[in-house]
């Protein structure tokens, strides 16, 4: 976009010389931010899927012993858990079994 900007200037506005200088200044910017975003957004992996799942927190809504069930960002998940969990508890997601979170109870 600032391509495009210094561009109309160079037609309608400035001198020659300076409006190559402009276009040529827009054109090392573009780059120098198009660079920048690259080596931002590396840093953040996206995680969907399953293992998105793995390691979040959830509330117990119906008691786990051994199956229950959990809310999870707002939806209900069918759980299992190796102890028992009562209704009410914060658990975290320790794996994906099909449609069926495996989970344990929150330390702390």
């Amino acid at each position: 976009m600032l391509i495009v900007g210094a561009f109309a200037l160079y037609l309608f506005v400035l001198p020659p010389v300076l409006g190559v200088v402009a276009i040529v200044l827009a054109m090392v910017a573009e780059v120098a931010e198009t660079y920048f975003w690259i080596r931002f957004l590396r840093r953040y992996r996206v995680r969907t899927g399953a293992e998105g799942l793995v390691g979040e927190r959830a509330e117990v809504v119906a008691a786990c012993d051994p199956t229950g069930r959990v809310r999870l960002r707002g939806e209900l998940w069918r759980a299992r858990a190796e102890r028992p969990v009562r209704a009410g508890d914060q658990v975290r997601v320790t794996g994906v079994d099909g449609l069926t979170l495996e989970v344990a109870p929150r330390d702390g």
